[in-house]
């Protein structure tokens, strides 16, 4: 299959999953202290674009990703209110968001911009890729040279924070004393607040936590990938990040996996395309945009049963008097 690189899949994989390993850890903060985060999907957009907006604006990266965290978490906190201080429906709160951040997004960049509804190409403003020491004495060897330039090293910073959020937010959820009380939180909230524990404040904590990481994955997709906004550019990556969540039973590990899972499959999708495969030939592009898409279907009919998500998760937390 000529134009079929393994290689390169196994380089994309690891540049694609970080849109989904931030989300998906988002997602498991929330989910974990009892709150369901289907508004991730808004979360990204709303960074995404902000991010992406005052990248542009100051020529500065750091500070479009300063200010995506900041419109995301204030989407959090929104969120939270609804959810955590008024009881309200969890996931009405969160499609909510989604669908006011798909127009106003666009609304907005087209307002500023006049571009049909997205930013300017960053240009400079985009983050550059990180180059390891020692990579040009390694380029000629060979497989070495592949994996310490290619595989570790040329990707940019939010990869490797990617990656290494993964240990700490196992340590945080299993080895912390916040840990600890989110868990008790997801699972028994009265029995916390019997110990002690303020099950609201704890979901606030968690919330917060959750908007700052899914900050990053709307800044990864403006800033890194694709250099500009685009509407709807998310493409259902909040949804998938969920999907991640349940696949890996809301475990921070089995999460990452699964993120891997899809970024592996995005990879496979863009490497086939216009390629001509054995027996069936060449697949239309249409059908290949699917892959991704039908491998989260069967991921959710085959695993959805198995998993066991926070017992408390999606209702109101009401302190008994």
């Amino acid at each position: 299959m000529e134009g079929f690189d393994i290689l390169n899949i196994v380089v994309s994989t690891v540049r694609n999953a970080p849109v989904l390993m931030f989300a998906a850890l988002a997602g498991l903060f929330a989910e974990r202290s009892g709150v369901v985060d289907i508004g991730l999907e808004g979360k990204i957009l709303a960074s995404a674009f902000v991010s992406a907006a005052v990248g542009y604006t100051t020529q500065n990266p750091w500070l479009g990703i300063a200010a995506g965290i900041a419109v995301s978490v204030a989407l959090a906190m929104v969120q939270a209110f609804v959810s955590i201080t008024q009881k309200g429906n969890q996931l009405v709160a969160g499609i909510a968001i989604n669908i006011a951040m798909s127009g106003l997004t666009f609304v907005v960049a087209q307002y500023i911009f006049q571009q049909g509804g997205r930013t300017p190409d960053l240009g400079a403003a985009r983050l550059s890729n990180v180059v390891l020491p020692g990579a040009e004495a390694l380029a000629g060897v060979p497989v070495l040279g592949w994996i310490w330039n290619s595989l570790l090293g040329g990707h940019s910073p939010l990869v490797y924070l990617a990656f290494i959020l993964l240990p700490i937010v196992h340590w945080v959820v299993y080895h912390s004393r916040f840990g600890l009380r989110l868990r008790a939180c997801g699972e028994n909230p009265h029995a916390a607040d019997a110990a002690g524990v303020s099950v609201e404040r704890t979901r606030y904590l968690a919330m917060l936590v959750a908007g700052v990481l899914c900050s990053f994955s709307g800044a990864y997709l403006s800033i890194v990938q694709s250099g500009f906004f685009l509407r709807d550019m998310s493409a259902g990556a909040g949804y998938l990040a969920l999907t991640a969540l349940v696949f890996g039973n809301w475990r921070p590990l089995q999460t990452v996996l699964g993120c891997l899972m899809f970024g592996f499959f995005s990879a496979v999708q863009i490497q086939i395309e216009g390629v001509d495969l054995p027996v069936v030939g060449r697949i239309p592009g249409s059908l290949i945009q699917m892959i991704p898409y039908v491998v989260t279907v069967i991921v959710l009919a085959g695993l959805m049963a198995k998993s066991v998500a926070p017992k408390a998760i999606g209702k109101p937390f009401v302190k008994s008097r």
